[in-house]
């Protein structure tokens, strides 16, 4: 059964959608609700075996997705990939972009090579996928993109490189949406809080901090992928037809408080 959203029949890339194992990460959430509301979904992910999996949760529940692995750090895989979604369905409506890497400490601690491989995988990425999705789009009457960001580019916590990465994120995020508003495209962001993921899980978390990244939320709830999957799709779909060059922050109110411990990295 789908969800009435004015996804069906549309065409969606999601990069970053695998996930380890049967687990559920932002991307893969992403796919798969994108995927019950009609959508058909190209899942990128760096490992192929990763984004199989997911486009076979997909089939099991009798939607329509394929699996490709593309590096969007390079501009060449990213038109690649963008000319397969379009050689497949014949169109292209939405991206998710969702690749991203973290890292740890402030401007005198961080290596310049860990600077450039941050700002390369989380701002270039997306500079490259939005540089030959847009005019797909354009082709096709006009479309959305969501950016993944996050909390730390809200609020700086010990995590510089990825903050300014993040931050650069949201000022894209606005200054497409300006752009591309008159061709019928919408561009927003969210910002993911302390969301248990598998990319978080299979950095050996411990019990005592998944619990401070729990109660770091005014809720005293913990964040998951489908949390994120469902914003996306929110902001992809029709129901946010008046909204664009917004950051969706989703973090259970975690940025209502003050830093707490930087074990709620996310």
């Amino acid at each position: 059964m789908t969800v009435d959203m004015g996804l069906t029949g549309k065409v969606a890339i999601v990069t970053g959608g695998g996930a380890a194992g049967e687990g559920i990460g932002n991307g893969r959430a992403a796919c798969i609700l994108l995927a019950r509301a009609g959508a058909k979904v190209l899942v990128v992910d760096r490992d192929l075996a990763l984004a199989e999996r997911t486009v076979a949760m997909i089939a099991a529940e009798g939607g329509t997705a394929a699996a490709a692995s593309y590096d969007v750090t390079e501009s060449a895989q990213c038109k690649a990939m963008v000319d397969d979604a379009v050689g497949r369905w014949g169109r292209l409506d939405l991206l998710d972009n969702n690749v991203g890497i973290g890292s740890r400490g402030s401007v005198v601690e961080e290596s310049e090579e860990t600077w450039h491989r941050v700002m390369r995988v989380n701002v270039d990425s997306m500079f490259l996928t939005c540089k030959h999705a847009i005019p797909a789009m354009i082709a096709s009457g006009g479309g959305a993109i969501v950016n993944v960001s996050s909390i730390s580019a809200l609020r700086p916590r010990g995590l510089t490189t990825y903050t300014v990465s993040k931050g650069a994120v949201i000022a894209l995020t606005q200054a497409m949406a300006v752009d591309h508003g008159k061709d019928g495209i919408r561009v927003n962001c969210v910002a993911p809080g302390p969301v248990y993921t598998p990319m978080v899980y299979s950095r050996g978390m411990s019990d005592a901090a998944r619990r401070n990244r729990k109660t770091a939320s005014v809720l005293d709830i913990e964040g998951t992928g489908w949390d994120i999957g469902n914003a996306v799709r929110f902001l992809l779909s029709d129901h946010a037809r008046y909204i664009t060059g917004h950051t969706l922050v989703v973090d259970g109110g975690t940025t209502l408080r003050a830093p707490e411990r930087e074990s709620q990295e996310h």
